[in-house]
């Protein structure tokens, strides 16, 4: 078994003048980024990441302003544009070796009763077809909807794992929306959908002024009744096979560098003790 450590764009919210604070940590050895602001940031990007010779994935879509939920219900843009979109940016990142392209799938804004498992299952079919088209991964990641409904999480829980797998489509799971959404039931809707999560986006979530934040993981949390717990999510997830754990806290809490690594350090020591 293998896992990999990766830090997400969102830690520096894609600051083009920030990129080489995403390479700055130990035990990283990957990277997940997407919504550049203009094609030069993203080929500075890649001349960056060539130079420390770590691994990358896409977080959909390349550029904001870009499609982030349309494939199945206008959100944005009209699904066909969307799919559109994301048919380009498949192929830049298998030329570029991309491990991955991640894309928030299934998304909708709220309940649909109308056909959502087929339109669900539906989209796979196109999802598996582009795979084999481009030779790339595609890994689905289920969103809040409108005002943190926990639909789409739901709807994949409801959803056959028998009907999923014909398609060869991974999953991300990220812990803030599972936590949010479902709450203590957490670890029994991931371990539902173990052996198709290749992706997780790891953070803790902090309330203030009614907002909700991505902030880091660390040891501390643990014992505080503010944060929730997520030492039991990552050692069960540790057990999965070349398992990718991606922080994904953004900026907002200023987070030192010292702060971040330790809960890099302790996630290792966790990962490294299932394994």
């Amino acid at each position: 078994m293998a896992y990999k450590c990766g830090v997400s764009g969102s830690t520096i919210l894609t600051d083009p003048s920030k990129l080489e604070e995403l390479f700055c940590y130990d035990f990283v050895d990957h990277i997940e980024i997407g919504e550049f602001p203009n094609q030069v940031a993203f080929e500075e990007f890649i001349t960056i990441k060539n130079k420390h010779g770590l691994s990358f994935g896409l977080h959909s879509p390349l550029y904001r302003k870009g499609s982030k939920y349309d494939l199945l219900q206008h959100v944005h843009m009209e699904p066909e544009a969307a799919w559109i979109q994301f048919d380009k940016e498949l192929k830049k990142m298998s030329e570029l070796g991309a491990e991955y392209v991640l894309v928030h799938f299934p998304y909708f804004k709220a309940e649909n009763k109308e056909n959502t498992f087929a339109k669900i299952e539906s989209g796979l079919a196109r999802l598996h077809a582009l795979q084999g088209k481009y030779n790339i991964s595609i890994v689905c990641e289920p969103k809040l909807g409108l005002n943190r409904s926990a639909v789409n999480i739901e709807l994949l829980h409801r959803f056959p794992v028998e009907r999923w797998e014909k398609y060869n489509v991974k999953l991300c799971i990220d812990i803030g929306d599972y936590l949010l959404g479902t709450k203590e039931k957490t670890l029994s809707y991931i371990s539902k959908w173990k052996d198709h999560i290749k992706v997780v986006h790891l953070h803790n979530v902090e309330c203030k002024d009614g907002n909700y934040y991505w902030i880091p993981i660390h040891p501390t949390y643990e014992k505080d009744g503010e944060y929730y717990k997520v030492k039991k999510i990552i050692e069960e997830l540790a057990r999965i096979e070349d398992i990718i754990f991606v922080l994904e806290h953004t900026p907002h809490s200023n987070p030192s560098r010292k702060f971040v690594q330790e809960g890099i350090n302790w996630l290792h020591h966790l990962v490294k003790e299932k394994q």
